[in-house]
């Protein structure tokens, strides 16, 4: 492993009796970068999160994290990471914030209630720091839970599917959050299956198949694996789109569509 490396895993092996969910996995995360792995269900994403957050213990492989090694620098591993599961973390009889002033006096910070402030102004919570958490949506929870992870600095956060079962406007919402975690520099570990998930985030994208990773690269690499693209014509129905911007976009340029005989134009007859 590199300097440039907080992540590394090599020949990572975990088998559940005779089921072996990884056989062999490789990748490398950089320092401050947004880093996939994508795959289908059980394809054994959730395990190496597991792993690398010192829950579960590896049969066989080398996995460090922060220059840490996962099974014989256990503790100094945990410190340097965040975790965020696939179901939100947080107490919902609290208000928001509590729940940041409570998980900073557990790691004995100073001053909790600057803290909670701070995170709640990042990830846009202000207006709600004094609701009860119950009534949050599930996108505000999510970045709550993100909020609270990164109490105390971790210099890694790792992100399990951090968007199952919210809406498309929540989505968005949670991918704003990890976007300005890597701004903040933060190095992020996101599984995930949604495969725009990981394209709009990802710096580097890893597929995980069957135990193994099965590609590894940016979207720009992965992309180039396919044969070129074959460009065909063929009769297509409009869209609602379509139709829409064929009436409404020569308006914003002053035309309209009464210029050229349209609904504005018949519209003036009849006046």
């Amino acid at each position: 492993m590199t300097s440039q490396h907080v992540i590394h895993v090599q020949g990572l092996e975990k088998s559940y009796k005779k089921l072996e969910v990884l056989r062999g996995v490789d990748f490398d995360v950089a320092r401050g970068s947004i880093f996939a792995l994508l795959g289908s269900n059980g394809a054994g994403k959730t395990t190496v999160v597991n792993i690398l957050s010192t829950l579960l213990r590896a049969d066989a492989g080398t996995t460090s994290v922060n220059g840490y090694d996962v099974a014989t620098q256990a503790a100094n591993a945990r410190e340097s990471i965040s975790l965020t599961g696939q179901f939100a973390a947080v107490d919902e009889i609290l208000n928001g914030r509590e729940n940041l002033v409570l998980v900073a006096r557990l790691r004995h910070l100073k001053d909790p209630g600057k803290i909670a402030d701070d995170l709640l102004e990042r990830f846009g919570l202000t207006d709600a720091a004094a609701r009860r958490v119950s009534a949050y949506s599930g996108g505000m929870r999510r970045r709550l839970d993100i909020a609270m992870s990164l109490i105390g600095n971790p210099p890694v956060i790792l992100l399990d599917e951090p968007t199952t079962g919210l809406d498309p406007q929540a989505r968005i919402d949670v991918w704003h959050a990890v976007e300005e975690l890597a701004e903040h520099g933060t190095t992020v570990l996101l599984t995930t299956q949604n495969l725009g998930e990981a394209e709009r985030l990802a710096d580097r994208i890893a597929i995980l198949h069957e135990g193994r990773i099965i590609v590894n690269g940016t979207l720009a690499e992965l992309k180039r694996l396919l044969p070129p693209v074959k460009v065909e014509y063929v009769e297509k129905e409009p869209t609602l789109e379509d139709v829409f911007l064929a009436i409404v976009g020569d308006h914003g340029t002053g035309g309209g569509a009464g210029n050229d005989g349209g609904p504005a134009a018949a519209s003036e007859e009849q006046r």
